[in-house]
């Protein structure tokens, strides 16, 4: 692919990641997104044959993003705005569970219209261009970290059990419906709440 193929191919995924940040995963039509990224319907064709792959593409980046925001985290061991080192520079997997529950429902709420995109399943089945490598990883650190808070435990089904519970509470608050029903003036309670249902409270 030359230099101006990959810059062109480049323009449409940032298009797409425009329109579904200001209107959501329902505008992502291949005609829209070349119309707003200037070239003819037919264009993006060349590089995606077919729409599933330009949305693969679009949500690639919704991962590298969410992905990039957990590895920081991860990689420092501290919670988001905190500025005080683990306590003997050890980390501790509980506080990282926790911030990156965190990481992860705020992410949904300040990017629905990605969020939505990212979670379909018809495309993390759709593998031609490495969406499972770029969205595996992120559950699998959500994994390590529930192995190490509870070692008692199949890993995988308790950090599903817990992602299913966050990915709800992300769904349910977006739609006002949490806010309704518990009266709750932020997120972080239930948050809190999913993980020491899933991780037993946290110990003081």
């Amino acid at each position: 692919m030359s230099e101006r193929e990959a810059g062109l191919r480049a323009r449409l995924v940032a298009v797409g990641v425009d329109l579904v940040t200001q209107e959501g995963a329902q505008a992502l039509s291949l005609r829209e997104i070349a119309r707003r990224a200037g070239v003819s319907h037919g264009a993006p064709r060349r590089y995606f044959p077919t729409h599933l792959e330009l949305l693969s593409a679009i949500a690639r980046e919704g991962f590298a993003e969410l992905g990039a925001e957990v590895a920081e985290q991860l990689r420092d061991g501290k919670e988001p705005g905190s500025d005080n080192e683990p306590s003997g520079g050890e980390e501790n997997p509980r506080a990282q569970l926790a911030a990156l529950a965190r990481i992860y429902v705020d992410f949904a709420l300040s990017h629905r219209g990605m969020y939505e995109l990212m979670f379909r399943h018809d495309l993390l089945e759709s593998n031609s261009l490495g969406l499972r490598e770029t969205s595996l990883p992120l559950f699998n650190s959500l994994v390590d970290l529930v192995s190490r808070v509870r070692p008692d435990v199949r890993a995988p089904d308790v950090a599903g059990a817990l992602w299913a519970n966050l990915h709800g509470i992300a769904q349910l608050w977006g739609w006002g419906s949490l806010q309704l029903a518990t009266g709750a003036d932020g997120v972080e309670p239930l948050v809190r709440a999913a993980l020491d249902a899933h991780l037993g409270p946290e110990s003081r």
